[in-house]
Formats: C-alpha cells, structure tokens, sequence
C-alpha cells in the first residue's frame, strides 16, 4: 500500500464499509511514519463517518478534514478549504472518504483539475450484501455511476464484504468470488482483501488482491 500513489481516493455504496476501509488504510500509513490526512468527503451520510475518530486520529498525528460545519449534530455540509491544502501540498499523504452514490460523488468531481495533473488511486469498496452491488452487472453500473458524478476513473476494487458482526467467512469468500467477476468485465484489479483480523489467516490462498486485515472502529452506539 505504501507503494500506491499519494492520493488515495475511497468509494463505494453506502454500507459496503468504505468508511471503516478508510479509517483503517489511514491508521495503517500513519502507523508507517507517514504524514498523512484524511478528508471525510461524504456529504450526504451522517452517519459512520470518518470524522467521528478525530480524537483518534489526533493521537496518531493524523490530520482530520471535515466536508461539514464542525459539531456531530446539527451536520451542515460544506466543503473545507483545507482540501485543496492537503492536494497542493505533496509532502502529505491523502485519504479521501468519498459519498456513497452518484450524488456524494459528485463532491469529489470539484476537485478533477487537481487529479488531472497528478496520478491517483481510486478504489471502489464492493459488499456482495449490499441492495445495488450483490450481482456482478449491478456492481459494474454502480461504479460507472459513481465515475460518472465524481469525473474520475476507478482504478482497482476492494472485496469487503461483511455482515457487520454476523459476518462468517463463508461472506467474504462469496464477496470475492463477486469481485473477481467484476474484475473480469471492466478490467479493474481486486487490489485488497478487507476482512477482520480473526478471519486474515482463514481465508483460502490463491484469491487476486492482498489480504487487508481490519479493525473494527465504526460501530453502532449499542455495540460499544
């Protein structure tokens, strides 16, 4: 991962755990020593989002960058201008954590000059249990959807299919199979394996992508 471009765009539909991704790919270049931001992009969820873990983030010396008006209630969106510091200044490395649809998406298409001139990674996060990406066609028309509203290419997908915490490996298994199709009609490399660390050394070799383990950090008041 520290191999990829500096730019790391996050997106997929709502619920496939694009957030927790994110959240967990942050900490992991923070962790590396590097200097790094993550911009919770997501203009139309209020819930799960990634500013939620700004203390967290502050611990590890992360810079947080909010697409709302500070405060968890009340969420008014509006686009920081600390955005564009974050893309013009390369000593950081980025995260964005884009809206879940077209819509959401369309936030990101703000800022394509900036892509235009410097190369990007987009990953979409497919959830083969999620309305709209649980068939290989479905997933593919939500993608060009999503390309469409933010102006960008998406270049590799990431298989995290889960349950929330009835997830069974037999899902992450079967999301992956799903991934790998969706892999084969457009083109895109599965580049990551999201799964709970207790089911990292469970899952079966010879699958495309790298294993991701991930904990869990976006949890629902009653879970805590």
């Amino acid at each position: 991962m520290l191999n990829e471009k500096r730019v790391r765009i996050v997106t997929g539909h709502y619920g496939s755990g694009k957030t927790e991704f994110s959240v967990n790919y942050t900490f992991r270049l923070a962790e590396a020593g590097k200097k790094t931001a993550i911009v919770d992009l997501d203009i139309v969820n209020p819930y799960f989002r990634s500013r939620e873990l700004e203390p967290q983030f502050n611990a590890k010396g992360v810079r947080v960058i909010s697409s709302s008006v500070k405060g968890l209630s009340g969420d008014l969106p509006a686009l920081s201008p600390e955005i564009y510091t974050v893309l013009q200044d390369t000593s950081y490395e980025v995260v964005l954590d884009v809206g879940g649809d077209k819509v959401g998406a369309t936030a990101l298409g703000r800022y394509h000059e900036y892509f235009d001139r410097e190369p990007y990674d987009m990953l979409f996060v497919i959830n083969a249990n999620r309305h709209l990406t649980s068939t290989p066609e479905e997933a593919v028309r939500y993608l060009r959807a999503i390309e469409t509203g933010s102006r960008q290419k998406v270049t590799a997908l990431v298989n995290n299919t889960h349950l929330c915490s009835e997830t069974r490996l037999e899902d992450i298994v079967r999301g992956q199979e799903l991934a790998e199709k969706v892999s084969s009609m457009t083109g895109l490399p599965v580049k990551y394996i999201a799964a709970e660390r207790k089911f990292a050394d469970l899952l079966p070799a010879g699958m495309q992508g790298e294993i991701f383990p991930i904990d869990i950090h976006m949890k629902k008041p009653w879970e805590d």
